[in-house]
C-alpha cells in the first residue's frame, strides 16, 4: 500500500507551484474503533498549478486491513480530467483496486485519450463490476482484483502511466479565464463526480458507526469530496 502512495506522491513533488493546503490538525490524524479494531485515518491535502486539490488518504483498520484513497481534483480552469485511485489490502491480498482519469466534460481532452489509447493494457485475470453510480468513469477505467503479486506490480505501472499522461498534459494546457462558460462546465462536473461518489454507502457506513452519522457526512462533504459553492469567485 505505502509503495503505491509513495510513487503517488514521487509524481505529486514534479507539480509546479505544490503547496500544501491548510487542513485542521484534527484531520492530519483521526483516530477511531471499529470493530473492536484501531482505526487510523492520515490524510494530506495539497495544491498546484492545474490542480486545485490533490488529496491522499490512507486507513489502518488494525493489523489486518489498509486503505489507499486519492484523488487529483484538477483546477477547473483547467482542461483536465480527475485522477483517482482506490486500493484495499488486506494481510494476504489486495481485493480491490481501481484507477481512471474521470472526465469533467462529455469527453476526455482529445490528448489524453490519444495518450491513453497507446497504453499496453493488462489482461487482468479478475475484473470487477463498476458501482450503479459509475457513470463518472471513463472508459480506461480499471476496476480488478489482481490475481498475484504480477499483477499488484501491473497495476501500480498504470497508476504511474496514467499520472504521466495527467502531469505531461497539465504542463502543456493553458488557463482559462474563472468565469468562462467552459470553467463553470467543468466545474459542475467536478460537483456531479462528487455527488456520484457519496453515493458509497460502504464508506459512510464504516465512518458512521466508527464516529457517528453526523460525523461521516461532514468528513466525506468536506474531506474525501470537497466542492464548495463560490470556489471560482475566489480563483485568481
Amino acid at each position: 500500500m505505502e509503495s503505491v502512495a509513495n510513487r503517488i506522491r514521487l509524481h505529486r513533488e514534479s507539480l509546479v507551484d505544490l503547496k500544501p493546503l491548510d487542513l485542521d490538525p484534527k484531520l492530519k490524524k483521526i483516530y477511531g474503533k471499529f470493530s473492536g479494531d484501531e482505526l487510523l485515518i492520515i490524510n494530506e491535502f495539497h495544491q498546484s498549478r492545474g490542480f486545485r486539490k490533490i488529496h491522499i488518504e490512507i486507513a489502518k483498520f488494525g493489523p489486518a486491513l489498509e486503505i489507499l484513497h486519492c484523488v487529483f481534483f484538477p483546477d477547473p480552469r483547467f482542461d483536465l480530467p480527475i485522477f483517482g485511485v482506490d486500493v484495499v489490502s488486506s494481510l494476504d491480498a489486495i481485493s480491490a483496486a481501481i484507477v481512471d482519469l474521470s472526465p469533467v466534460g462529455d469527453a476526455l481532452p482529445e490528448s489524453i485519450e490519444r495518450s491513453l489509447s497507446k497504453l499496453d493494457f493488462p489482461n487482468f485475470k479478475h475484473v470487477r463490476k463498476l458501482p450503479d453510480w459509475g457513470d463518472i468513469f471513463s472508459n480506461y477505467v480499471q476496476f480488478i482484483r489482481p490475481d498475484s503479486n504480477k499483477e499488484v506490480e501491473l497495476f501500480k505501472t498504470l497508476v504511474d502511466e496514467f499520472l504521466n499522461v495527467l502531469i505531461s498534459t497539465c504542463s502543456l494546457t493553458k488557463q482559462e479565464l474563472p468565469d468562462s462558460a467552459i470553467t463553470i462546465e467543468r466545474y459542475a462536473r467536478q460537483k456531479f463526480y462528487c455527488l456520484q461518489q457519496k453515493r458509497n454507502d460502504k464508506t459512510r457506513n464504516v465512518l458512521a458507526k466508527t464516529f457517528s452519522p453526523h460525523w461521516a457526512e461532514e468528513y466525506i462533504d468536506m474531506v474525501l469530496f470537497s466542492c464548495p459553492d463560490g470556489y471560482l469567485d475566489h480563483s485568481i
